[in-house]
């Protein structure tokens, strides 16, 4: 491995000035600086991490915290946590996944052991156990959804109680007076998880609002369970002409159940859905949707996070507007 002092020696400089270089923590002159930098490729020097760890205070590492649940869809999951990673490796960071179920014991290692400098945190319930050790501690952190509460917290996340009330809006411009939501597992709902709640919220108050009524059952997703669902939902309102999902694995179920019983979509049946963008377009009917910002989501979750480690950024909720695309699985509805 090449050595500080070797590129000190290459660049025929000290070996103080190649650490402040590094560091940034001295002015050095543009010319000593391009050479130092030019020795440092030529050589392939790699400072040592835990030296660098130690001399600044600074891991130079986030602690990224998504719990890999069976009742979430982990490709959502994942793309965000592909996000942080690569807006967090632009500003210098590395990211430390964390992705089980340890809730406050997580947030508690982190902060005690300095392996972080900074936490994301993600599936967010409305109650979240972990936020009471996160507004103790001193460490900066940034949530990827929303509690009940947001003071003394930072927070990024799409603003599903508007995504909820844009899916009515939609339907009932449409001329639908009767919609089923065919929502997450019942899991979901139990933990009181944000973004499903919220959701569920903005639908439930938009359709009061237009007289649109509306009937939410969860469903575990799959197509025994969609299967499931649907009857019961076309048993107590046999008259529903619009679906809302908010369940990925419920999505191509649900449209083959309607091929089955000769409901054609959207000549008979509308179909909206909460999903990533691909789910929606790769769909056997292509899905009228709001797509789920993951990419801007991360991104923004590692800004906010940045900014704070700097000494720039305080306490503050982002909620990314929602935007819906209206493709084939929308239409008219039927008249009776």
């Amino acid at each position: 491995m090449v050595t500080l002092a070797e590129v000190a020696q290459h660049a025929g400089v000290s070996a103080s000035t190649v650490s402040y270089v590094l560091s940034g923590k001295r002015s050095i002159s543009a010319t000593t600086r391009q050479r130092v930098e030019r020795s440092i490729r030529e050589l392939g020097y790699h400072p040592n991490a835990g030296a660098r760890a130690l001399a600044s205070s600074r891991s130079n590492i986030i602690a990224l915290m998504v719990p890999l649940r069976t009742d979430m869809y982990v490709p959502v999951m994942m793309e965000i946590a592909i996000a942080v990673a690569t807006t967090a490796r632009t500003h210098g960071y590395d990211v430390l996944l964390l992705t089980g179920e340890e809730g406050p014991d997580a947030v508690r290692r982190v902060a005690g052991s300095g392996l972080a400098d900074g936490m994301i945190l993600m599936d967010v319930e409305l109650d979240d156990e972990r936020l009471p050790l996160l507004r103790e501690s001193a460490q900066p952190a940034v949530l990827i959804g929303l509690p009940a509460d947001t003071a003394g917290l930072t927070c990024v996340d799409l603003d599903f109680k508007a995504t909820g009330a844009l899916c009515v809006e939609h339907l009932a411009g449409l001329g639908h007076r009767d919609v089923a939501v065919i929502g997450e597992a019942p899991a979901v709902y139990e933990r009181h998880t944000g973004f499903a709640e919220r959701t569920l919220d903005g639908l439930r108050s938009r359709a009061r609002e237009t007289g649109l009524r509306l009937l939410h059952r969860p469903c575990e997703g799959g197509y025994d369970a969609t299967a499931v669902t649907v009857a019961r939902i076309l048993d107590e309102r046999p008259d529903t002409t619009g679906f809302v999902v908010q369940n990925e694995a419920a999505v191509e179920p649900l449209l083959a159940l309607l091929r089955q019983q000769g409901r054609a979509v959207p000549e008979d049946v509308s179909v909206v859905a909460v999903c990533p963008e691909q789910v929606a377009v790769q769909a056997s009917v292509r899905l009228t949707s709001v797509s789920l910002p993951a990419q801007e989501m991360g991104r923004h979750a590692v800004e906010q996070l940045v900014a704070k480690l700097d000494g720039r950024g305080g306490d503050e909720v982002v909620l990314l507007p929602p935007a819906l695309t209206a493709r084939a699985s929308s239409g008219p509805a039927p008249l009776r």
